[in-house]
């Protein structure tokens, strides 16, 4: 047998890829810095409880006391849930628990009841919405997110490789192209799968509409057929289209640099990343302005059918 023959049929290599790529560096044995910082405030706390309590507290029921509270400290030091520290997401949690949960697009903010309104309506109604505010000020002409003091943004759509049928050289050429551009990163950058509902009712009734239009009896045949086919796929079952989306982002420009400095960054590192991707054949498609605005409509609002308009939306799953 040729070598390049047994080469595209020897078994790809593995690698185990540690669960959580983003762990942050341990400072001290298996704590970080932050882990580190909680700990040593709480021992430091608890030693200053023990010289204020000794004068009338015996040690033994000084430490009986403060094991709880210790334990309590460690968990949440040591403790994660959903992948952050436990102490992030308690600050999460009481964040969310605090903010309102009936919000609204007020940009000039919520007028008041008026006063004919009756006090007891009002009480029924429940608490005011709140303006809501969107983590994000606007979108230029060229499709770049302002995230305010986050910096800048900007989107792409990727298109997909069929990994599973391509030969064991041909997908360690693939992983490796990938694993090049992934190695290449300057900045925070996200891989978004979104999965969205398909409607195929309005490209049903185009074709049912279009179809006299055909020059052949036997296209506009073929033409309701499958109008009929999608019109009945679509009442048949709960239909998904997939998006993968990049995201680049450049931190927010110190005081004094040019303010269009991070949307050409960001938009330069997409225009990379269709590069570097290309070797993986993956197409990186940049989303303009109304594409932009279109894929942050549907993410605030996920709910929403969505019309297929072509390879660039999506693909069907």
């Amino acid at each position: 047998m040729h070598p390049s023959d047994e080469a595209a049929h020897a078994p790809y290599t593995t690698t185990r890829i540690p669960a959580d790529i983003s762990r942050p560096d341990r400072l001290l044995g298996p704590f970080t810095a932050r882990q580190t910082a909680i700990l040593t405030v709480a021992a430091l706390v608890l030693y200053g409880g023990w010289w204020a309590t000794r004068p009338f507290m015996t040690p033994l029921a000084y430490v009986v006391l403060v094991i709880p509270i210790a334990g309590a400290v460690a968990a949440l030091a040591v403790g994660r849930r959903e992948g952050i520290g436990l102490d992030r997401f308690l600050l999460c949690a009481l964040a969310h628990a605090r903010a309102p949960k009936r919000q609204v697009h007020a940009p000039e903010g919520v007028p008041p009841l008026p006063t004919v309104v009756p006090g007891r309506w009002a009480a029924a109604a429940g608490p005011s919405p709140a303006a809501m505010r969107m983590p994000h000020g606007g979108i230029t002409a060229e499709g770049v997110l302002d995230l305010h003091l986050e910096g800048k943004a900007a989107l792409a759509s990727c298109s997909t490789v069929n990994f599973e049928l391509r030969s064991a050289a041909e997908q360690q050429s693939l992983t490796a192209a990938f694993a090049r551009w992934l190695n290449s990163l300057t900045g925070p950058t996200q891989l978004l799968v979104r999965c969205q509902r398909i409607d195929l009712t309005p490209l049903s009734d185009t074709l049912q509409h279009d179809a006299a239009a055909l020059p052949h009896p036997a296209l506009e045949r073929a033409a309701r057929a499958h109008a009929d086919f999608l019109a009945d796929l679509a009442t048949g079952g709960n239909l998904l289209g997939r998006q993968i989306v990049l995201v680049t982002r450049e931190e927010a420009t110190a005081p004094g640099t040019r303010r269009h400095a991070g949307e050409g960054r960001v938009r330069q590192r997409v225009a990379e990343a269709a590069h570097a991707l290309t070797a993986a054949e993956i197409t990186v498609t940049p989303l303009d302005a109304e594409q932009s605005a279109k894929l942050v409509r549907a993410a605030c609002n996920p709910d929403t059918p969505t019309p297929p308009e072509g390879g660039s939306e999506g693909e069907l799953v």
